[in-house]
């Protein structure tokens, strides 16, 4: 047997920030964003609305779809960055709400690449036996931990949450391979403080999300083709071989250089984040969720996943996708 995803949904919330409604905090325009960004349009929680609210609902859909999936779960992880509280754990808040009171939960920190991470975490767990049906959900509120005024960051990112299933599947399908990578040396380009004050900004210590886009934007555009290519490598296969790649929703000129690096035509990659933004962890499932729902994403079709971030962390996921319909 195999270990793959049998499982998905996602969640956005209500309200739409377009790049227009930024307009009001900082001098900008939607041809400004989208020249450099490709982005139209991010999702902002409410109020009261967290990331364990989020992510409720994102397993909410995945049970409209798959009635049965939550049969059998025996660990719950939830990958963010942007937590509930630094405890109980979001995973333990969202485990409670739908009906997994029993069950061992935690959660995961990597930043964008937390998804990423969350599932070479779940398929080693699986592989060891120590467990056999996982609920992995990344769920992110960006948009509380956002300087509204600082442009260079507040125009990336959005709130939402996807979640999937882990288990069994018989083989051809399933994980092929994985890659996992960091480099603590690149931490303070990309961060959002909290009790410490080790990577303070030129004016001081920021508490709100930081980050050197220029350094990110090298540091991605390089890891993301060479992850995809050391997972195709472990597997003994080529970009040939693969049907799509879904990355992570950072940025479209991050895309387009791996699009590019990789030889990808536009019909094999997975982009949403024009509607979305950078949804951090939570962008993968969500891309991925809405690859499937549209029917493009097929049962034997070949999946790359790449995820990156804050860390600096990124990690990458092969798979033959298996059980696409509901």
């Amino acid at each position: 047997m195999g270990i793959g995803i049998t499982a998905v949904g996602a969640y956005l919330p209500e309200k739409i920030v377009s790049n227009a409604d930024l307009g009001q905090f900082f001098e900008t325009s939607d041809e400004w964003i989208v020249s450099r960004t490709g982005i139209r349009n991010r999702r902002v929680a409410g109020e009261h609305e967290y990331s364990s609210s989020l992510g409720i609902k994102a397993v909410q859909n995945l049970l409209e779809r798959y009635p049965e999936a939550l049969g059998g779960i025996d660990l719950v992880m939830c990958c963010t960055s942007t937590p509930d509280a630094r405890f109980p754990s979001t995973a333990a808040l969202i485990a409670q709400e739908v009906g997994l009171v029993k069950v061992p939960a935690f959660d995961l920190a990597a930043a964008c690449a937390g998804f990423s991470h969350g599932l070479n975490v779940a398929n080693a767990l699986i592989a060891a036996g120590q467990h056999h049906k996982i609920l992995l959900i990344g769920a992110e509120t960006m948009s509380k931990i956002l300087d509204w005024h600082d442009r260079t960051t507040a125009i990336l990112f959005g709130d939402g949450a996807g979640a999937v299933i882990l288990e069994r599947v018989p083989k051809p399908y399933g994980i092929e391979s994985l890659v996992l990578g960091g480099d603590g040396a690149g931490g303070s380009l990309l961060y959002a403080m909290d009790l410490a004050d080790r990577l303070p900004t030129l004016e001081g210590c920021n508490p709100k999300l930081t980050q050197n886009g220029r350094e990110v934007f090298k540091f991605a555009v390089r890891t993301v083709p060479e992850a995809a290519l050391q997972a195709l490598e472990k597997a003994g296969l080529t970009v040939a071989d693969l049907d799509f790649l879904v990355p992570h929703q950072a940025n479209i000129r991050i895309i387009e250089a791996a699009m590019e690096r990789l030889k990808l035509p536009s019909e094999k990659v997975v982009v949403n984040l024009d509607q979305y933004g950078n949804t951090s962890a939570a962008s993968i499932p969500i891309a991925l969720s809405e690859a499937l729902e549209t029917g493009r994403i097929q049962t034997g079709n070949r999946v790359m996943l790449v995820g990156f971030g804050g860390g600096l962390s990124w990690s990458a996921v092969l798979m033959k996708w298996y059980n696409s319909e509901k």
